[in-house]
């Protein structure tokens, strides 16, 4: 009488692989294999025969001893368990099931994956993601800066949902999620967050004293969102954009902006007030530095302040209305 030499393998092949089941029974003789998918309830093969009519099934054997069902390129509905039958009184059989592991596919496409939201205004962002086994979810930034979740900050969130409360202009920037199961590839969708806020204005050094003669540097920090139109302002007149005495930069780094004006071979018609002014679609606003002169002596004098020391103070302007006209 036939006998199974051992159990079916169980298997697990990654979607679109091939996949095969194998199934060893000694003394067959002029009994026949099947093979059942018994989750459908289907009969694939009997002996040599292939009775599916799906393509994609086949069956082979080495001396009627080991017999061999094949399946090309699995989908997820090949998963199951599958039985090796033997047609003897009573029938004998062995089961063995295929796991099919499908990698992670998004859900549905985002359609716009650039947010753009006031500060202080709340964000949702989502993710989600189909594969066997359930894919988990991870979200990061992509420049490598901690994700700023209520009063904590984490490398790495874990969910679907990532709710961000109160967003500063510290959470502007590009977020992946990131979908794996353990069937490579992992995949990852990228969004883009835009925090949008008025120009606001830190002025190092309020004061600054120079002598004649003397070429000085005045400086100014800013931050906006979208990208300020910065300036220098004397007497209500941009200056540093035509005239040679004036000289001015700036170094951009993100949404910051540092501003300096340097104004050449100083003579009393360069003392005063200069406003460095920085405005965006969302507001305007200015900050003053007063340059005034210093007596160029040997002597030192108590009551003013040399200019290698000038004052140091950091003031800040809060965005306002129209500062003036030009």
């Amino acid at each position: 009488m036939p006998t199974f030499a051992g159990p079916v393998t169980s298997l697990t092949v990654a979607k679109g692989r091939d996949a095969t089941l194998k199934c060893v029974v000694d003394n067959l003789g002029d009994y026949r294999v099947a093979w059942v998918h018994v989750d459908k309830q289907t009969l694939l093969t009997i002996h040599t025969h292939v009775i599916t009519r799906n393509k994609r099934v086949s069956v082979s054997h080495y001396n009627f001893r080991t017999w061999l069902l094949h399946l090309k390129s699995v989908e997820p509905e090949d998963s199951g368990y599958y039985m090796c039958q033997v047609n003897t009184q009573p029938m004998i059989s062995q089961v063995g099931y295929l796991e099919i592991v499908v990698p992670p596919e998004f859900v549905n496409d985002v359609i716009n994956r650039n947010i753009s939201v006031a500060e202080n205004a709340n964000i949702s962002l989502s993710c989600r993601a189909t594969g066997n086994p359930i894919p988990k979810i991870k979200w990061r930034r992509e420049d490598g800066q901690p994700i700023i979740v209520g009063q904590k900050k984490v490398d790495l969130y874990d969910g679907e949902e990532l709710v961000l409360h109160k967003v500063s202009r510290q959470s502007m920037g590009a977020y992946l999620c990131i979908a794996s199961n353990g069937v490579p590839p992992a995949i990852s969708r990228r969004m883009h967050i835009d925090i949008t806020f008025p120009p606001m204005i830190w002025i190092p050094n309020q004061l600054v004293g120079a002598s004649d003669g003397q070429t000085i540097a005045l400086e100014c920090n800013t931050e906006a969102h979208p990208a300020a139109t910065n300036f220098w302002v004397r007497n209500d007149h941009v200056v540093g954009t035509s005239d040679d005495k004036f000289e001015t930069y700036q170094i951009v780094n993100g949404y910051k902006v540092h501003m300096k004006i340097v104004i050449k071979n100083l003579d009393d018609n360069d003392f005063g007030i200069y406003r460095c002014v920085s405005k965006n679609a969302l507001g305007e606003t200015a900050g003053s530095v007063n340059l005034y002169k210093v007596r160029a002596t040997s002597t030192y004098n108590r009551n003013i302040p040399p200019p290698s020391t000038p004052p140091e103070q950091e003031i800040l302007y809060i965005p306002g209305a129209n500062i003036f006209s030009i």
